[in-house]
């Protein structure tokens, strides 16, 4: 029997001073893994590159799907986090590659203002957008509106990082 092999990716949970999280809406919309209409919400990550740490992946992607770079660290999630895809997703998706995929979720405190968000040209241009909405939400809020098979994963990430949904004083 194959051994499931996972995406190496991190997670990003953005928060401002009033305790809400950033979220986006995913742009491309037809994309295989998108079954659950309604719940194309979800915080900002992506990929380790080969080589890549987690915490310089986190910074990275989160200023390529969103622009901002005025955040400092307030949490790493004290594990990896995996989900599977469902198994007609997962043979389309990454080519067939992946299982799922393996997360190391981090929470940072955003110290800028809304003006630095740019989803529709992140990363000063370039990059391609992924997100084609945001909005700031209360973290209790997230696993709902997140794709149902993800789920379990925030569900994890807001209990970790829930200490950090008061206001920042």
């Amino acid at each position: 029997m194959k051994q499931p092999v996972y995406r190496p990716c991190v997670g990003v949970m953005l928060i401002n001073r009033e305790g809400l999280v950033f979220i986006g809406r995913r742009r491309n919309k037809r994309l295989v893994e998108h079954v659950a209409p309604g719940h194309e919400w979800q915080m900002p990550q992506g990929g380790i590159d080969p080589g890549e740490d987690p915490w310089a992946a986190c910074l990275r992607e989160l200023h390529e799907e969103t622009n901002v770079r005025s955040a400092s660290l307030l949490a790493e999630a004290p594990d990896w986090y995996a989900y599977d895809l469902p198994n007609d997703v997962a043979d389309k998706a990454w080519r067939g590659r992946y299982q799922g995929q393996r997360q190391k979720w981090f929470a940072l405190r955003f110290e800028g203002q809304d003006s630095e968000i740019d989803i529709h040209t992140p990363g000063q241009g370039a990059h391609k957008p992924e997100f084609d909405d945001w909005r700031w939400e209360p973290m209790a809020n997230l696993p709902g509106l997140i794709i149902p098979f993800k789920r379990p994963v925030y569900e994890k990430v807001v209990a970790d990082f829930a200490p950090f949904a008061a206001k920042a004083g």
